[in-house]
């Protein structure tokens, strides 16, 4: 099956007018972990930076500009259910295609049933996924309430060892969890360990993405889920300390790529960023290969992005059918690209009247009608110096570790792996 890959027409195509946008050509390890990670056929940078996957933002579109501003961070889709894989099986290019420069790329699905977490896996398995992640963090109603899925699984370890071996059998990339750090009243450190020792014992689990707030699944919107639990990361740390074979990603309240490294220095062996790598999608972006991995900076500006992400957009414009993307669609992944830069405001008002604008039929032309208010200096200038973080994020973590965890007697048989 072929996928999609509209950016291969990127090349060639400089746009010489100051005011339309121009085309450029695109070590510090801070832990001991390899350089580079094999995943299926091609290797690419560990997992050091990973965006984490959001409903209704991180689509294709999202990542194919967040590729452009970064090579090396891993990106993640937006949660699919496995349900809805199965059942749109005439139509998967649009749920699963990403073009081949999304690489590395993580596969999240949802699902409670068994069969068809076996059969959405068996289908993704011909897009070339590099992993492929199970949602157990989610508290949305819709998901944990009604689904029973998302975070509410994680009162239930059995079930989702039982889910990971099945999608493990059914596709030879790796597979892992995320996950909160409890729900409800199920919130102690032991029972968080209860979870990912099961869910590692039974099934070929080794990588847990943490966010370290629990779900309260009382009713409180998914919004107040990422507010009102507070954040323990010491949880996070001292699963490193209690399972030392296992790999741990942390994620939850970390909000710049100063953060993500401070993190990094105190141990974590990856770093995921949710809400600050969409709402300020430059100021994080394009940071993380200089910053995170040790590459040269790229002097990329936004010009330069906005210019191969008009090639992508109008490739693609339409595509689906019933006028499916749209322009708002295609837009809206660049709705934090000016983050608190001049002109910010001015330019959303002005793409608000420009989605409404019948002659307006292109990216191209919407960029054209809308970026004369974005000043030159903004849109040709590489990004700034790193932005400075919270410097007591992990103030004092180490002394706030819980007691290690100590396996419980009750029987479990370990994944044996063939």
């Amino acid at each position: 099956m072929r996928r999609l890959s509209a950016l291969d027409l990127f090349s060639n195509n400089s746009i010489k007018s100051r005011r339309t946008l121009s085309v450029c050509a695109t070590k510090h390890q801070l832990h001991n972990i390899n350089t580079h990670i094999k995943m299926g056929a091609e290797q690419y940078r560990p997992p050091l930076f990973s965006v984490a996957p959001m409903m209704e933002w991180t689509d294709k579109h999202y990542r194919t500009v967040a590729r452009i501003i970064s090579k090396h961070a891993w990106l993640y889709t937006e949660m699919l259910a496995a349900e809805t894989i199965v059942y749109q099986q005439g139509n998967l290019d649009r749920f699963l295609a990403f073009p081949s420069e999304q690489h590395p790329i993580v596969l999240q699905i949802g699902g409670n049933n068994l069969d068809n977490i076996a059969k959405a896996t068996q289908l993704a398995n011909a897009y070339g996924f590099d992993e492929i992640n199970l949602n157990c963090g989610c508290p949305s109603a819709k998901v944990a309430g009604h689904g029973c899925f998302g975070a509410r699984l994680m009162l239930d370890p059995k079930f989702v060892s039982e889910a990971m071996s099945v999608i493990a059998a059914n596709t030879d990339v790796p597979v892992s969890v995320k996950c909160r750090i409890g729900v409800d009243d199920h919130d102690s450190y032991n029972e968080l360990c209860d979870f990912i020792y099961k869910v590692s014992s039974l099934s070929p689990t080794k990588h847990f993405i943490i966010h370290s707030r629990k779900a309260m699944l009382n009713g409180i919107s998914p919004a107040d889920n990422r507010r009102i639990p507070p954040l323990k990361y010491e949880y996070y740390y001292a699963l490193l300390r209690d399972f030392p074979d296992l790999r741990f990603t942390i994620n939850g309240g970390i909000d710049c790529v100063d953060e993500v490294n401070a993190a990094l220095r105190e141990g974590a062996h990856g770093v995921m960023v949710g809400r600050a790598a969409y709402n300020n999608l430059w100021n994080t972006l394009a940071h993380v290969d200089s910053a995170v991995y040790g590459e040269p900076s790229s002097g990329l500006t936004r010009r330069q992005v906005l210019e191969q992400y008009q090639v992508y957009g109008d490739a693609v414009l339409g595509t689906y059918g019933n006028n499916r993307p749209n322009m708002r669609e295609l837009i809206r992944p660049l709705s934090g690209f000016f983050y608190s830069e001049p002109g910010n405001s001015l330019w959303k008002r002005k793409a608000d009247a420009a989605f409404l604008n019948k002659n307006i039929t292109t990216v191209k032309s919407f960029f054209e009608e809308t970026l004369v208010v974005i000043p030159d200096a903004v849109l040709d200038s590489p990004v700034a110096e790193l932005p400075s973080g919270r410097k007591d994020l992990f103030a004092n973590v180490r002394g706030l570790l819980p007691p290690p965890y100590e396996t419980r007697t009750e029987e479990v048989v370990v994944y044996a792996q063939s």
